[in-house]
């Protein structure tokens, strides 16, 4: 038999839960801030004592007013923080499972999508979502087989709230932990972001992208062309997380489609450059550039990430050599319509010149003496004192150090072999690239 104080809390909860059922849209407005105000941060036991054992019979009447009403947006921002309230409680699961049952996770994910929502709605069905993900392998698998990646990666594109677009990617995130099989499509969703028209969407893309790359440890055949378009944004905290994502990228098996994507936005093609002019540049009443911004924009990053990748790896230095980086920054050096990649093409190639005799025999020959002490005097600011027919010289070079790196490497297995057979002689190149990997000259 049920006491007395046992009858009296039935009694309370039948009467909450009429109350409930007999209200109309503003009174249950009101019924949930009370809720939210007086239960927010309750554990599971201490909810259940508030309902008298009963508090399932309240979520299930949350769950289905949810279901109902979300494509209409009515107090939606307060039912989904009230079921935040039992989801997140300590000792949740029962709840958590009662949600799910209903639909509940295809229901958060369609309201992402809804047009008509409000942001502030969205971020709530977001975290309610991170909590889902949060509570285990099998619940991530849940998002992921619902076509959830897509639906979070498409609404982290549109969302006009920086603050939303970071919920997301702390779901991202969870997403990519402890999810094997479905990790790499997360990963596939964030390289699908790239090109999206947020920049505060790119850089949070960028982000999670370096911690996807160490979970999974091998690349998507895309990812390359995504992040080397990505150096083309206005957006300096933008092009700073793809210069990172490109150090780690270097690592992989993309290396060498990476480093030959570097070197051709080095030195864009004039027929290139012309056929993606934005049409109204066409207009003979405006004025004309010789090459639309982004691919000048573009210019410029990768002589920035060229000196990054080379003064972090003297391996890739040298494969960069091979490449004719230095013939590349040269051209970009004389771009005189675009004076940041004149500065930062002659920041790197004064590295190069520092680090490698060779480079240095060749870009003095180039350059010719009065340029090249120019050059020497302060790279940084050379731009600012060239005339146009130095930039013509620097723009027009030929400098082609790969052949002098190979007859190099023939000298230097020469004298491997030489000093293997026990001769006398030894063979040397002066200018080899291997002679000089100390401190930068001054």
């Amino acid at each position: 038999m049920t006491t007395i104080k046992e009858q009296a809390a039935i009694s309370r909860l039948l009467s909450f839960l009429q109350e409930w059922d007999n209200a109309g849209k503003v009174a249950r407005g009101n019924i949930l801030t009370n809720f939210i105000e007086a239960n927010q941060g309750k554990t599971a036991p201490e909810l259940e004592q508030e309902f008298s054992q009963g508090a399932s019979l309240f979520l299930v009447r949350l769950t289905t007013w949810l279901r109902i009403t979300y494509m209409t947006g009515l107090c939606l921002e307060k039912l989904l923080r009230s079921i935040g309230i039992f989801l997140s409680a300590v000792s949740s699961n029962r709840y958590l499972i009662e949600f799910l049952e209903v639909g509940g996770v295809l229901t958060l994910l369609e309201i992402l999508g809804l047009a008509k929502i409000k942001e502030e709605d969205k971020k709530e069905s977001i975290k309610l979502l991170q909590v889902i993900a949060n509570s285990g392998r099998k619940y991530k698998e849940l998002i992921c087989e619902s076509y959830g990646v897509r639906s979070i990666a498409e609404f982290l594109a549109n969302s006009k709230s920086e603050e939303t677009q970071e919920e997301v990617q702390v779901l991202l995130e969870s997403l990519v932990h402890g999810n094997p099989k479905y990790q790499n499509q997360v990963y596939k969703g964030l390289v699908a972001l790239l090109p999206c028209a947020s920049p505060k969407a790119q850089q949070l893309s960028l982000q999670t992208l370096r911690t996807a790359q160490s979970i999974i440890g091998a690349t998507h055949p895309s990812i390359v062309d995504c992040v080397l378009k990505v150096l083309g944004t206005m957006h300096l905290e933008v092009q700073y997380e793809a210069i990172e994502l490109i150090k780690d990228l270097a690592n992989y098996d993309v290396r060498p489609a990476l480093l030959k994507g570097l070197m051709a936005l080095l030195t864009p093609s004039v027929k290139k450059t012309f056929q993606q002019q934005p049409k109204i540049l066409a207009d003979p009443s405006v004025l004309q550039h010789t090459a639309p911004l982004p691919m000048f924009l573009q210019q410029a990053a990768a002589a920035k990430t060229v000196g990054v990748l080379a003064r972090g790896n003297m391996s890739m230095a040298e494969e960069m050599l091979q490449l004719r980086v230095v013939h590349r920054l040269m051209t970009a050096m004389g771009n005189t319509d675009h004076c940041n990649s004149q500065r930062l093409a002659s920041l790197t190639l004064e590295y190069f010149v520092q680090m490698f005799p060779v480079v240095e025999e060749h870009v003095r020959k180039s350059m010719g003496e009065q340029l090249y002490q120019l050059f020497l005097s302060n790279a940084a600011d050379l731009y600012l004192k060239i005339d146009s027919v130095q930039a013509d010289i620097l723009a027009a070079n030929k400098v082609n150090v790969t052949e002098a790196l190979h007859l190099c490497e023939v000298s230097r297995c020469t004298l491997n072999f030489l000093s293997d057979s026990g001769a006398p002689e030894r063979m040397a190149c002066g200018s080899s690239f291997q002679e000089d990997r100390g401190e930068p000259k001054e």
